[in-house]
């Protein structure tokens, strides 16, 4: 079900700044894995790059799927709430890859978005308007949208951001059962713990590859020093990439 996504000699950047520097590294297969690292490490660039959103700088990205077999869920933050629509049709633009935007969405459509809404604790929310809702909800009928794309590919930027303990714990159960599917799911976390527990693979960043594996293996003492350092050098505008 899943597809692979090879990084080769990936740059990513914005005038000439890397924000992510000559990366290389392999997502296989069905993989579940998690990209942690400090604030400008370039975690959410990558999964933008990834979903087709940002061209690289230099390298390339290989995907063994089309965009199209790609869900991305961005920070509840970057959507524009103000649009006049309802959760349920918002979700419903899931359907997308089926209808192309002109196919009509059947009744056993709205059933699955509908469901979906249930799944994710927004069940009765189906006609409130986008911007009625909190930042945490946002989030949830986000997750609702990935749950209908039916994607090989999930990329998920701080899906848990926002919302409670116990919604927390059914996203990741959702997100438990695409990894048992062989979906290829990516995740952008910050909580450590989290990581160790639910996520078998861990890629570490601070714009460089600090580690790339076993999540018990990435997050060792070494690597975790590296991150504090770069916290602490940490600059909103690195130097021009030269290589």
């Amino acid at each position: 079900m899943g597809t692979s996504i090879r990084i080769e000699n990936l740059t990513l950047s914005y005038d000439r700044h890397p924000a992510v520097h000559h990366m290389n590294g392999i997502f296989e297969a069905g993989s579940l894995t998690a990209i942690t690292g400090p604030n400008g490490a370039g975690k959410s660039t990558l999964l933008k790059a990834i979903a087709g959103m940002i061209t690289p700088s230099e390298g390339r990205i290989i995907l063994d799927c089309g965009l199209h077999d790609i869900a991305y869920l961005p920070q509840a933050a970057e959507m524009e709430k103000d649009f006049p629509i309802s959760v349920l049709h918002m979700i419903a633009t899931g359907f997308w890859k089926r209808t192309g935007g002109f196919g009509a969405i059947r009744k056993e459509d709205m059933q699955r978005a509908q469901a979906a809404l249930s799944t994710v604790g927004l069940a009765g929310f189906e006609h409130r308007q986008l911007g009625t809702l909190s930042a945490g909800q946002m989030q949830r009928a986000l997750f609702a949208r990935v749950i209908l794309q039916d994607a090989k590919v999930i990329l998920l930027d701080e899906p848990f951001s926002a919302i409670d303990a116990e919604t927390t714990a059914k996203l990741l159960e959702i997100m438990a059962g695409w990894h048992k599917e062989g979906r290829t799911i990516l995740c952008v976390l910050h909580d450590f713990a989290q990581i160790q527990i639910h996520f078998p693979e861990c890629l570490l960043m601070a714009r460089d590859c600090i580690g790339w594996g076993k999540s018990p293996d990435v997050l060792n003492a070494k690597n975790l020093q590296q991150i504090r350092q770069f916290r602490e050098a940490w600059q909103d505008t690195p130097e021009v990439c030269e290589q």
